[in-house]
């Protein structure tokens, strides 16, 4: 076999074109391994645990490019770094042929938009969503790593302005019905949302479209929207303009627990709304929603089985699977009848931010404290959030496996590996899982997840164990993943696949504690 690491100096290409590019040359014949990315300090270790970390790599600063290519023969591997280089000029080109060099050329091909999305390094993105709000635009700004007093600055400008300012770090919105970012194919409706997650803003919407209703508007506004420097400027917006929107009947809030001061103002805002408002801020304090004369939710779900009901005029449902009972006891007793009696973690590999932080706030009454890089409590934060540590849900979406990464929903590559790694641990009980599906995920998801979770589940039982996964997957059968697909594919490899992220929480407790927590769900 022949080795080679290539440094390119000041090389930048975003992380979804190396990815495409760096699949393409692992297809090639010959070539046992292909990497070809930005030389961040989490790619670096990924080259490393492959064997393909040289000195110069590990020299390189993450504006560099690195080929990292691992052939059969020196022929075959000149090919190869031949092939890359023609893919790395032909992207280039083609984005010069198809794509505007700047905002004012691209509003001469577009005269009469009123919204710009910007996806650009964050240490470029003030200068660029400037430049938006001073020609009148509305902005999705997805990119990340932007200050946060930067954030505020420009939410100020926007309110000023009278324009929605989502971002920085919004991944999903849905506009007039057009998705922005990532984001799920749902009916149109008379449900406005207005979320501070994006992923929390797809299992809503996906769930309200499963329950035959509709969304109006779906106005996300980036994490920090709710913390104490920014001030909830673009959730309060948000409410304003659904309130005044015609087509919206009901609105639902999403949010992780907010800055408490900025909660409460959130929430006056909210309960002077001439329409009802549902707010989840999950793991958030009940109590304080309802006394802010709000209808509370406690986790995604509920959030959108009452908001439906509410415009349905119909009294909500109090349930926690929608399964029945009989049905979800069986499945959970038959899965761990299986387990051996050194199996009693749960391992959860989330690509959903707020999913995984959703699991833990239904896992911790039920199983106790749970150990993650996003924990409900600072005790519990990973030591190395490449190790797990007992009961264990990792947000693999951070930014400390995404920085110069393509986002897992994309790019599976991390993710499969841990399943393996996970399977390895005889501890391991479940291995829990989110499924995104959508516009910006990854076109079949299912096939991507599906050999890894298979020779995880073998080398289990090699090791006389038995794994159990479970999953949920986030999508609606319109999307071009198709629900229905990537739920038979995944169930095919013995995938137990719920309806929903909670639902998929709550049957893992009752799997890897053999039942116990029976009476704690049902009562």
């Amino acid at each position: 076999m022949v080795v080679r690491v290539i440094v390119r100096k000041n090389t930048y290409r975003d992380s979804v074109t190396l990815m495409k590019i760096s699949n393409e040359a692992s297809r090639l014949d010959g070539v046992s391994q292909a990497a070809v990315i930005m030389a961040t300090p989490t790619n670096k270790q990924l080259l490393k645990d492959v064997k393909l970390l040289t000195d110069e790599a590990e020299k390189a600063s993450p504006n560099d490019l690195i080929i990292a290519l691992d052939a059969q023969n020196e022929e075959i591997m000149k090919s190869a770094i031949s092939e890359v280089d023609r893919l790395l000029s032909a992207r280039e080109t083609a984005e010069t042929e198809v794509l505007p060099k700047t905002l004012d050329s691209a509003l001469r091909l577009m005269p009469d938009a009123n919204l710009v999305m910007i996806s650009v390094p964050g240490d470029f993105a003030k200068r660029e969503a400037l430049k938006a709000l001073r020609k009148g635009l509305n902005v999705f700004l997805f990119s990340s790593n932007v200050p946060v007093e930067q954030e505020l600055e420009l939410k100020k400008i926007s309110r000023e302005e009278g324009l929605l300012m989502m971002g920085p770090d919004c991944g999903t919105a849905i506009i007039n019905n057009i998705v922005l970012g990532f984001g799920n194919v749902v009916s149109q409706g008379s449900i406005g949302i207005v979320s501070a997650s994006g992923t929390g803003l797809q299992q809503v919407s996906t769930l309200i479209h499963e329950r035959g209703l509709g969304i109006s508007q779906a106005i996300g506004t980036g994490g920090n929207d709710l913390s104490g420097t920014v001030g909830g400027i673009m959730m309060i917006e948000g409410i304003k303009l659904l309130e005044e929107d015609e087509k919206t009947q009901a609105i639902v809030l999403i949010s992780k627990p907010p800055d408490p001061k900025i909660g409460e103002k959130v929430l006056e805002v909210a309960s002077r709304c001439k329409k009802p408002v549902v707010v989840n801020f999950i793991g958030g304090e009940i109590d304080v929603i309802r006394k802010g004369g709000c209808v509370a939710a406690t986790i995604l779900e509920d959030a959108a089985r009452i908001v439906c009901a509410l415009v349905q005029g119909k009294k909500p449902e109090k349930t926690i699977f929608t399964i029945p009972k009989k049905r979800i006891t069986s499945i959970a007793n038959t899965e761990s009848s299986k387990l051996s009696r050194m199996q009693k973690y749960i391992r959860g590999l989330f690509s959903g931010g707020t999913l995984c932080y959703e699991t833990l706030v239904i896992l911790a009454p039920l199983i106790g404290n749970v150990r993650s890089n996003t924990p409900l409590k600072p005790d519990y934060k990973l030591e190395d959030v490449n190790a797990s540590k007992k009961h264990t849900c990792v947000d693999m979406g951070s930014e400390e496996f995404t920085v110069g990464r393509p986002h897992p929903m994309i790019d599976f590559t991390l993710r499969k590996r841990r399943i393996i790694q996970e399977a390895k641990d005889p501890e391991t009980a479940v291995v829990l899982l989110d499924v995104v599906l959508g516009y910006g995920a990854h076109q079949n998801p299912a096939a991507e997840l599906v050999p890894s979770i298979a020779e995880a589940k073998t080398a289990a039982e090699q090791s006389g164990r038995f794994l159990s996964v479970v999953a949920s997957v986030v999508g609606t059968p319109e999307d071009p993943q198709d629900l229905r697909k990537q739920k038979r594919k995944l169930e095919e490899v013995g995938v137990i696949v719920m309806p929903s992220n909670a639902q998929a929480a709550r049957i893992a407790a009752l799997v890897v504690t053999r039942g116990a927590v029976e009476e704690k769900l049902f009562g």
